[in-house]
């Protein structure tokens, strides 16, 4: 899981998975690996499926012809609402893409970094081979 920093100001974890170190074959394999986790944790709720690239395909924008299918899994853990905040960092997204020889994940830092450990253990679980 490599951490950076995007545009200057947006904290990102990604892991890059070759093709050959995974059971998936699919982008939509790996989105319901992470909507199972999502259903089966305490205080996740999942709320959808977004298709990026066929989205940003229909309006004829700009798509890396290395990218092959994207897609996002959006999703909230809000246990708790202190303030009006919370509502500009929720809810959850996590990307997948598929390039030629693999598969990259994508998510910006949860508030809460047990949070972020969550979704890096979910991701990582991935690495199979």
């Amino acid at each position: 899981m490599i951490k950076s920093t995007f545009m200057d100001k947006y904290p990102l974890n990604t892991l890059e998975i070759q093709k050959d170190e995974t059971n998936a074959t699919t982008v939509d394999e790996i989105i319901s690996h992470f909507k199972a986790k999502i259903e089966t944790h305490p205080i996740a709720a999942y709320i959808a499926i977004f298709n990026h690239y066929e989205h940003t395909k229909a309006l004829k924008g700009q798509i890396n012809p290395d990218i092959k299918d994207a897609k996002n899994i959006v999703f909230c853990f809000g246990a708790a609402l202190p303030n009006t905040k919370m509502l500009a960092v929720r809810p959850r997204s996590i990307g997948v893409a598929e390039m030629e020889n693999s598969f990259i994940i994508e998510f910006m830092d949860a508030p809460k970094e047990n949070l972020n450990e969550v979704m890096q253990s979910w991701s990582k679980e991935l690495v199979q081979k």
